[in-house]
């Protein structure tokens, strides 16, 4: 199993907490790639399946193939109802086990910066997508702090603790379009994507932030009890708490999009 697919290998886990911010995005991207319905897709990094359930309600396509490296997050990819149409398996985006000119359109939903060469996974994009098709994706922009989880990798650097990903900058907009125009691909245009992240209580926010999954949950998960509460103090602090116990607070992805010449 990649990296990725040891970081993220609990789905419903992962649902809790980034997959419904994931959908919120979702849908603003889908609207923006206004594709026709009756496409053949390919999803790279399909995770637990969230992006794949909005892509299959929104645009109404054909077909869909779904690839991601975690046999735990495409089991939980498999119960969802509404992604039904997919076929879910095994695979690598780098390396895409599908004929040239496979699909209409092919999109990653906040994979990008997890694939180790992100231009070895556009080419392959490129290569089985047919000419005219679209190419597609969107991550927070982890640099720029557009992660929903951004208040916990704030809280790790006051404690002193770092993390990363395999690509960071990949995430970045200017990378982001830079990467399909090196591929050849042609009308590209990125945009940003911002939504609202909302929690009732602080509470809730811990039992969806503070989980033992990716890069995040790894540092979580070699924590001693008493530097998790310190992590909890200072979130209490520095969280923007209403009144009433709920935080909200803005997240934002960058997207690019591209044709197949």
């Amino acid at each position: 199993m990649s990296d990725a697919g040891q970081m993220f290998s609990d789905g419903k886990v992962y649902e809790r907490m980034m997959g419904r911010w994931s959908k919120r995005v979702g849908v603003q991207f889908l609207d923006w790639l206004d594709a026709p319905k009756g496409l053949s897709w390919l999803e790279l990094g399909c995770g637990n399946g969230a992006f794949t359930e909005e892509l299959i309600a929104h645009s109404a396509p054909r077909a869909v193939s779904a690839i991601d490296p975690s046999e735990g997050q495409l089991a939980f990819a498999r119960t969802r109802p509404a992604a039904r149409l997919a076929e879910f398996r095994l695979g690598d985006a780098q390396a895409l086990p599908f004929p040239d000119r496979s699909f209409d359109a092919a999109a990653m939903a906040l994979a990008i910066s997890f694939i180790p060469d992100p231009a070895k996974a556009v080419a392959e994009m490129a290569r089985v997508v047919r000419p005219g098709g679209i190419i597609a994706t969107y991550m927070w922009d982890i640099p720029g702090g557009g992660l929903p989880l951004a208040p916990v990798g704030r809280a790790f650097k006051a404690m002193g603790k770092e993390y990363s990903r395999t690509s960071d900058n990949a995430s970045r907009r200017e990378a982001m379009q830079t990467l399909w125009q090196s591929a050849g691909l042609q009308a590209v245009e990125t945009r940003v994507i911002r939504i609202t992240v909302n929690f009732t209580s602080f509470d809730e926010f811990c039992e969806s932030s503070l989980v033992p999954i990716g890069p995040a949950g790894q540092v979580i998960a070699k924590m001693s009890a008493a530097e998790t509460e310190q992590l909890k103090a200072h979130l209490r602090a520095h969280l923007p708490i209403a009144a009433d116990g709920s935080i909200a607070y803005e997240a934002f992805a960058n997207a690019v999009k591209g044709r197949v010449p």
